[in-house]
């Protein structure tokens, strides 16, 4: 058959909310690949899937859109993300450790209400062609109404778990303090309770930034309202001596003398824990972004996800806003621990292709509070199944990337790449097409965010402890 290699989208692109009948080659389901599968889509979600020919049969007023070629796969879930700092993402190539103070929070303090909206859009644009559809974003520094965040990756078309910031340890340790944090947060719940695309979340950047009365808080509030609550643990050497010299506890082992561990907790890295600490995040049923590339850039270790994966630790991979793109994520999640675990130990699978896969897509929406008819508002991704969101990736299967095919999995793992996307669909609707928006000017986003870059990293505070690579090279 032809490959779908067309320059236009045609009946895909739909703007009505008209129900599709999509008959690619292979369907990747839960239990994994099928051949000869259809799915209807229907406004936001998939409303059934199963054999071509019964399909056909159920939804004889439906015209079916073949896809020669093609597999059609569940949209990725970025379990860790920081949407404003697009800016300046290469500004942490070759530096050390808890770059946040001399990078981030300078960067995004910098930001205004138009800066903060395009770079979280740019950032947006970048996770969708690289075929996520949803991020957890861990909450913005900058001093703007969350809601420019909101809206970027609304008008992007990305779903977002969006994090409002709760920290209030430089407001000192009473009551007050805690009262105005729980208001705000809220607020920020109430908001975006009707959101079709943006699903409210809660966040502390790190457990010291916030009073042990505010954790206490917003680990209560976010259990009750059903989502997540993303809080940095346990990802550098300096913030586990922090917490050692300040409470006598390691950060994780913190957090659970308060009662913040549990389902509702979303620990970001948690790359530096112990057994002990391991158990605890089992027992709990916490849930961790595992950041593989954020490890290998910037970091001290690397999250033993192999053992989370064993114990029945709920885990999501997360790009900790490195790069946008899941193919690669995937490939560094297996690879790093490879290298730090499976090559000690003679493991040469690593977890398995399919371990990657569904950490990538159905287990990171559940790690991110988007798995189940609980939490999200009954919003479920990552899965291709009657009754989900139908946030989908069109897969071109004719590269020789995977040709000869033997073991799809695998090959998406390992071989997999964002150029093979042809098509990503966030709540139903066509975003994407060979990479580009087809509803408004990507482009024109990127050189003002260009632009605009330039202007905010200028003024912005940053300290780098290194030259850029071509000064150090001269």
């Amino acid at each position: 058959m032809t490959p779908l290699r067309t320059s236009e989208p045609g009946a895909l692109a739909r703007s009505d909310g008209s129900p599709l009948l999509l008959v690619p080659d292979t369907v990747l389901l839960p239990d994994g690949p099928a051949d000869g599968h259809a799915v209807v889509v229907d406004g936001a979600v998939f409303t059934a899937v199963g054999p071509a020919a019964r399909l056909s049969r159920d939804f004889p007023h439906l015209a079916p859109e073949r896809l020669p070629g093609t597999v059609l796969m569940p949209g990725f879930v970025d379990a860790h993300h920081h949407l404003t700092q697009s800016f300046g993402a290469a500004l942490a190539f070759g530096e050390p450790s808890e770059i946040f103070r001399r990078v981030w929070a300078p960067l995004e303090g910098a930001l205004d209400e138009e800066s903060a909206y395009v770079a979280a859009k740019l950032a947006s644009l970048e996770a969708l062609r690289g075929g996520f559809t949803t991020v957890a974003e861990a909450g913005t520094r900058a001093p703007v109404d969350v809601e420019a965040v909101a809206s970027a990756a609304r008008d992007a078309g990305l779903r977002c778990v969006l994090g409002q910031i709760c920290n209030d340890s430089d407001r000192g340790p009473g009551p007050g303090s805690t009262q105005e944090v729980s208001a705000l947060a809220e607020k920020h719940l109430a908001r975006y309770e009707t959101d079709p695309l943006v699903h409210p979340s809660l966040a502390v950047s790190l457990p010291e930034a916030a009073t042990e009365r505010t954790l206490k808080a917003t680990s209560r509030l976010a259990a009750e309202a059903g989502t997540v609550l993303q809080i940095h643990v346990n990802e550098h050497l300096a913030a586990v001596e922090r917490s050692l010299l300040q409470h006598g506890l390691r950060p994780l082992e913190h957090l659970h003398r308060l009662g913040v561990l549990g389902p509702q907790l979303l620990a970001a890295h948690a790359t530096l824990v112990t057994p002990g600490e391991l158990t605890l995040l089992r027992d709990t049923g916490a849930a961790v972004s595992y950041n593989p590339v954020a490890s290998a850039w910037k970091g001290n270790a690397v999250a033993p996800a192999l053992a989370m994966a064993e114990q029945g630790i709920r885990f999501g991979l997360g790009s900790d806003g490195t790069r946008g793109d899941a193919f690669r994520l995937l490939d560094a999640a297996e690879t790093a621990q490879r290298l730090t675990y499976g090559l000690a130990g003679g493991d040469s699978s690593c977890g398995g292709g399919w371990t990657w896969l569904d950490h990538g897509t159905r287990l990171g929406a559940d790690a991110v509070g988007l798995g189940g008819t609980t939490g999200g508002h009954g919003v479920r991704t990552g899965v291709v199944a009657a009754g989900a969101a139908a946030d989908f990736l069109l897969v071109d299967l004719t590269g020789p990337e995977m040709a000869p095919s033997h073991d799809l999995p695998w090959e998406l793992v390992r071989r997999g790449n964002r150029d093979q996307i042809t098509a990503v669909f966030t709540a139903g609707c066509l975003r994407l097409w060979h990479g580009w928006p087809p509803h408004w000017d990507g482009r024109s986003l990127v050189a003002r965010a260009a632009e605009l870059a330039r202007e905010v990293v200028r003024r912005a505070p940053v300290v780098r402890a290194h030259r850029t690579s071509t000064a150090a090279a001269r």
